[in-house]
């Protein structure tokens, strides 16, 4: 509730200060989401290129996204990891290490099946395996994040988790790609596997600190778990909360499943040339954006800023659109900069959203609340991803990109819906 005056009168939100992080934290939560990018990178932003240019049908392509499906199912056991680790080694390291070590086992397996429609199921395989080891690792690293962040600095450490993993996504998808284009396949993965055994070392050597969030170093009990989680559902505005969280990047998502399919299917662009101008210049456009997102998150109140970047996000999609409708040829002159465009406001919209998804997080339960909330986000996005190949087979890719322009209105509709201010269990303010 907002606080109350001298009189007992409700007053006006109070205004959280916001901060900047240490420099260990920023750094410490940076390498980690990086490591957790660079599979997802490759998946999701070099993968279906390839799976095109086998000659898979687009709806095959689409249906590749349901490798995604461990972040979308990870709270099913966020409460294990939220629950069990050691205190000496450290309570998220127990969960953090030997994922990273699983996760780079796992990409030095892939690099033994070169790609082809004979290896092909065995390396998907391979890449589900990494997306379990990565979203296993990245409830550990939510409620790592939870742990360390206070609410002041909610919009600088957003920022820094969402930059690291797209430069993880950015290294992943586009960069080890374009460098080993000519050279060998099994390249990508190794040194993908390099990169994940050199930020598991560096975490070891790390002293996990304690937590000054109330009751954030213990565990607590499976009763009480239940419990709180009874509680957080049972609080106002969180039903508007949570169809906020699962449709802020439907439209996105639909439309970034199928750009780079429609140029390599329908005009013959070279996928190594999809590659950098999506996988690169719009990543390097997103981290942009997640920088300023950072500044967005901290100047204004949470639900302003996610209303303000989602309706900024709104102009580049509907430009893709009519790209995609005829408007233009899809040249450097015309991808480049409208693709620079869609991943800047798209890392604005990103860094606001996660920053108030944080601020609603019961700290005690950090792992779990804050993984929920991220399933719910992944499983909003692997709707249309996974059906966006069915309805290009179905109605063409001119109707499928106006209906990323009509979801990312909807979810405008929303977002005024959400209270303006949430009370965290441990009494903070949430979205002010």
């Amino acid at each position: 509730m907002p606080p109350l005056t001298p009189s007992g009168v409700e007053g006006p939100p109070r205004v959280t200060e916001r901060v900047r992080p240490a420099a260990w934290k920023i750094g410490l939560l940076s390498a980690l989401y990086f490591a957790q990018g660079l599979p997802f990178g490759f998946q999701s932003n070099a993968l279906p290129l390839y799976l095109t240019e086998l000659g898979l049908t687009m709806s095959e392509v689409g249906f590749a996204r349901a490798l995604a499906l461990p972040w979308a199912l990870k709270a099913l056991w966020a409460p294990l990891v939220d629950r069990y680790g050691s205190a000496r080694f450290g309570r998220r390291k127990s969960w953090i290490v030997p994922m990273q070590l699983l996760l780079a086992a796992a990409c030095v397996v892939a690099s033994l099946f070169p790609l082809s429609r004979e290896t092909l199921v065995p390396f998907l395989i391979c890449v589900l395996l990494m997306n379990v080891f990565a979203a296993t690792q990245d409830i550990a690293v939510d409620g790592l994040a939870v742990d360390l962040l206070d609410k002041r600095e909610l919009g600088a450490g957003n920022a820094a988790q969402v930059v690291g993993y797209k430069i993880g996504m950015l290294t992943g998808g586009a960069l080890l790609v374009g460098l080993f284009a000519k050279g060998s396949w099994s390249s990508i993965f190794l040194s993908m596997a390099a990169l994940c055994a050199l930020v598991m070392t560096l975490v070891v050597f790390v002293k996990e600190p304690e937590s000054k969030q109330p009751g954030g170093t213990a565990s607590v009990s499976w009763p009480e778990l239940v419990k709180r989680l009874k509680e957080l559902l049972a609080r106002p505005g969180v039903r508007w909360l949570l169809l906020a969280v699962a449709t802020y990047k439907m439209g996105e998502t639909l439309a970034d499943a199928m750009f780079g399919a429609w140029m390599v299917r329908i005009h013959h662009v070279p996928k190594e040339q999809v590659a950098i101008w999506l996988g690169s210049w719009g990543i390097v456009a997103s981290l942009a954006g997640s920088f300023a997102g950072g500044v967005v998150a901290t100047r204004f109140r949470l639900k302003q800023a996610v209303l303000m970047t989602g309706a900024l996000r709104l102009l580049p999609l509907i430009a893709q659109w009519a790209v995609v409708a005829g408007a233009a040829l899809p040249t450097a002159e015309v991808i480049v900069p409208l693709t620079c465009a869609e991943h800047f406001f798209g890392g604005l919209l990103t860094t606001s959203m996660f920053a108030l998804m944080m601020s609603s997080v019961d700290r005690r339960i950090g792992a779990t609340h804050y993984t929920l909330l991220a399933s719910v986000e992944v499983l909003g996005k692997a709707a249309p991803g996974l059906l966006s190949g069915v309805l290009v087979d179905a109605v063409g890719f001119q109707p499928v990109f106006g209906m990323s322009v009509l979801l990312s209105v909807l979810f405008l509709a929303v977002v005024p819906k959400l209270p303006t201010h949430f009370e965290t269990q441990d009494g903070q303010p949430g979205l002010g």
